[in-house]
């Protein structure tokens, strides 16, 4: 049987100090398609960003480990983008140098100037940037940040694109557009998508399956719940849509009854 297109298989971590261990996640198994769009949620220290930054090659795994297209995961690399929380755009550039800066990194060699120019811009544009390209990271707002942050991420051609609660720091509106952004971005280009987050509702919204993590430490996948919704997906329509209803239900009721237990 063929393996998936990111495969996480008997995956743990362990951290040590001197002499302390703490054991963070065991047994993570978990196949992603190619082109599917997988949430992980849990509890504050469940270790949801040990996972991704394990998957991003940032720290090691201690038991286990992660393929992805056929080859192991064992440092960083441009076919894993992340998109953090905080939107880490370099203050000294401008918006249009912040995603060239990855753009030049990823294509310097496989690309002319002008097509390194073309596609900067070509990624812009996806999401909704290119007038505010001559700004700088203070001149914009939180929202247009990440806009940035995620147009960078997807310039680089990633094989997977992880998202570390990417709208956890905005407002509910700000929240809401972005949102909407990814689902377009991600319907259009089929990107291949994991993400961290703590809201019930964005994890309903955007994902094909959400995978909700056991408490910490030693944590471990509970339950994996496909989201039967049909894409594109309207957030006014999908609201009294008895399956959103009904996965959004299910999430809860693991994480606040369940786990809360």
């Amino acid at each position: 049987m063929p393996k998936a297109y990111l495969s996480i298989e008997g995956l743990g971590v362990t951290f040590s100090k001197g002499a302390q261990r703490s054991e963070v996640l065991r047994d993570i198994n978990l196949q992603v398609e190619r082109g599917e769009f997988v949430s992980l949620i849990g509890h504050s220290g469940c270790g949801k960003s040990t996972l991704l930054n394990v998957v991003a090659g940032l720290i090691p795994a201690t038991t286990g480990g992660v393929i992805l297209d056929g080859q192991e995961v064992d440092q960083p690399g441009p076919d894993r983008a992340v998109v953090f929380q905080n939107h880490s755009l370099l203050p000294w550039l401008s918006v249009r140098e912040n995603v060239d800066l990855a753009v030049n990194k990823v294509f310097g060699a496989a690309k002319s100037a002008a097509e390194r120019r073309d596609w900067t811009m070509h990624n812009l544009e996806l999401v909704q940037m290119t007038h505010a390209m001559g700004k700088r990271p203070a001149e914009i707002s939180g929202g247009m940040k990440q806009r940035v942050g995620i147009a960078r991420a997807l310039a680089m051609q990633p094989k997977v694109l992880l998202l570390d609660e990417p709208f956890g720091a905005l407002d509910a509106l700000t929240r809401a557009r972005l949102q909407d952004t990814v689902m377009q971005i991600q319907s259009a280009l089929k990107n291949t998508v994991l993400m961290i987050t703590h809201d019930v509702d964005e994890a309903t919204l955007l994902s094909d399956r959400i995978v909700m993590m056991t408490n910490g430490p030693r944590a471990s996948i509970g339950q994996v719940l496909d989201v039967a919704l049909a894409r594109p997906r309207d957030r006014l329509a999908v609201a009294e849509n008895p399956a959103y209803i009904r996965g959004r239900a299910s999430v809860i009721e693991f994480l606040y009854a369940r786990q809360a237990a």
